[in-house]
């Protein structure tokens, strides 16, 4: 049975919808306010602490709001993760660009470092291999008077123009450790700063120029002539051969007195070569009189042996008639021999056709292998080109020590990197267009010189796994959660 309808059960209704709608609205509030509300926030800029106040609901707006330019390298860290939380702490240190050695290999790399000895340390903390990392400054006067100091925890040691000194203070920028010891830096000098052990070392090389000429052989050739004076077979040296010479200058870029490069600047030729002439006699030719005599002879000799046989066949009729019939079985033997109807009698030819024989010469097809050659571009190489295994993890190691992926975190990234790529730089996936280090699907989406740059691998698959997961850890328990495995 219905409920009957009454002006009672109808204001009752009304008031319920009444309350309903104040606490949502009450609620929807309390939500907004706690999201707009005003926040408290440390604002750390390349080591300057600040508090600012800010009702920004993410680091990236936040940053806005304060004028901070972050470039493509800059470091930027929260301790509230992307949302911004009240009394959070947001960490920005700009990246400036040095150059580091990798097993000899030289690689810019970009680095939030405040010393040399905390950027070798980058690539400590997570070294295995023991592969040593040398960290080379450029313009020196420049880039380190600004406060990046080599050393904080100690000395130095200064190695340069074949002397060893110690800097007691290694807190003071490179430049100034150099103007204490009396060294003066030449513009293409190079300074570079690496760990022997527990020391460092702040080394000096110095770059000079100079020419050096060198003398190269040319070697003679040798020249054959026909002489009709020479009796057939018959060889004299008409002339001796005599070696040429060239003269070539070079200049050399020394390095500590050792040449390191060297591009030709001129050459000419100081002496000419003299081809070594040999003279060789006519071939013999048989002379025609004595042709045409052997012919008669051969001749003669053919008649009489055939008057024989006629002679010999009228003998006997009988025997004769045999023997013709047996002489008539060799002409129709021949079959076998001869061209089917139509065909080239002419049984020489038949032969010829070994000389299609050759296809040696198609073996040259090979070289459509060289394709391969094009995909290293004729500009130049790039940060870190082509890396072996070896360099690309060592990069890695400096790059993820810098946002403190070590321990266990490196263990993740190094466990991440290597199911998906092996940490090859030209690992191509054959089921999609993932492709690199890190598998970036599409590859173009890392930059200029994804193909090729173990860097611009390494360093997109780092921003990647920071924006999206925050730690490569974290990344590598949604690979192996999902199935099929991706991050």
């Amino acid at each position: 049975m219905a409920r009957r309808w009454t002006p009672q059960r109808f204001v009752k209704l009304r008031r319920i919808r009444v309350a309903a709608c104040a606490v949502a609205v009450a609620v929807a509030s309390v939500g907004t306010f706690a999201v707009t509300q005003r926040k408290a926030v440390a604002l750390n800029i390349n080591g300057e602490t600040r508090t600012v106040s800010t009702y920004a609901m993410t680091v990236d707006r936040l940053l806005q709001e304060q004028g901070v330019k972050v470039k493509s390298h800059d470091l930027v860290q929260s301790t509230s993760g992307g949302d911004l939380k009240n009394r959070a702490v947001v960490t920005v240190r700009s990246a400036y660009q040095t150059t580091i050695s990798i097993d000899g290999q030289e690689v810019p790399f970009w680095t939030v470092a405040d010393s040399a000895e905390q950027l070798l340390g980058f690539f400590e903390s997570n070294e295995k291999d023991a592969a040593k990392v040398t960290v080379d400054v450029k313009n020196v006067y420049n880039q380190l008077t600004g406060g990046i100091v080599i050393n904080q925890n100690g000395p130095v040691t200064v190695i340069a123009d074949g002397k060893s000194s110690v800097a007691p203070d290694g807190k003071l920028p490179a430049a100034s450790i150099l103007d204490s010891k009396g060294i003066v830096v030449g513009k293409e000098d190079r300074v570079s700063v690496e760990k022997d052990g527990d020391e460092t070392v702040l080394r000096v090389r110095r770059v000079t120029h100079g020419q050096e000429t060198r003398t190269t052989a040319v070697p003679f050739t040798t020249r054959t002539i026909i002489d009709p004076s020479l009796e057939p077979g018959q060889t004299v040296i008409r002339q001796e051969g005599q070696d040429g010479e060239i003269e070539r200058v070079y200049d050399v870029t020394y390095v500590d007195g050792q040449p390191e490069s060297e591009q030709l600047a001129s050459e000419r030729t100081t002496k000419i070569a003299i081809d070594r002439i040999v003279a060789v006699g006519p071939e013999r030719v048989e002379d025609p009189d004595d042709t045409s005599q052997g012919q008669a002879d051969a001749g003669k000799n053919q008649s009489t042996d055939q008057g024989k046989d006629q002679n010999k066949d009228n003998g006997t009729t009988q025997d004769g008639g045999k023997d013709q019939s047996a002489q008539s079985k060799p002409d129709s033997k021949p079959a076998d021999t001869q061209k089917p109807a139509g065909g080239n009698t002419q049984p020489t030819q038949p032969s010829q056709p070994s000389q299609p024989s050759q296809p040696s010469q198609p073996s040259q097809p090979a070289q459509p292998s060289q394709p391969s050659q094009p995909s290293q571009p004729s500009t130049g190489q790039g940060r870190l080109w082509h890396p072996s295994i070896a360099q690309a993890k060592t990069y890695a190691r400096g790059a993820a020590a810098q946002r403190g992926w070590t321990g266990a975190e490196w263990t993740a990234l190094e466990d991440l990197f290597n199911k998906e790529s092996g940490w090859r730089w030209n690992a191509d996936n054959p089921w999609s267009d993932a492709y690199g280090i890190p598998q970036a699907l599409p590859g173009s989406k890392m930059g200029p010189g994804w193909q090729d740059d173990g860097a611009v691998q390494i360093d997109w698959g780092l921003s990647y796994i920071a924006q999206r997961y925050g730690s490569p850890s974290k990344a590598l328990s949604e690979w192996n959660r999902r199935n099929p495995h991706w991050y």
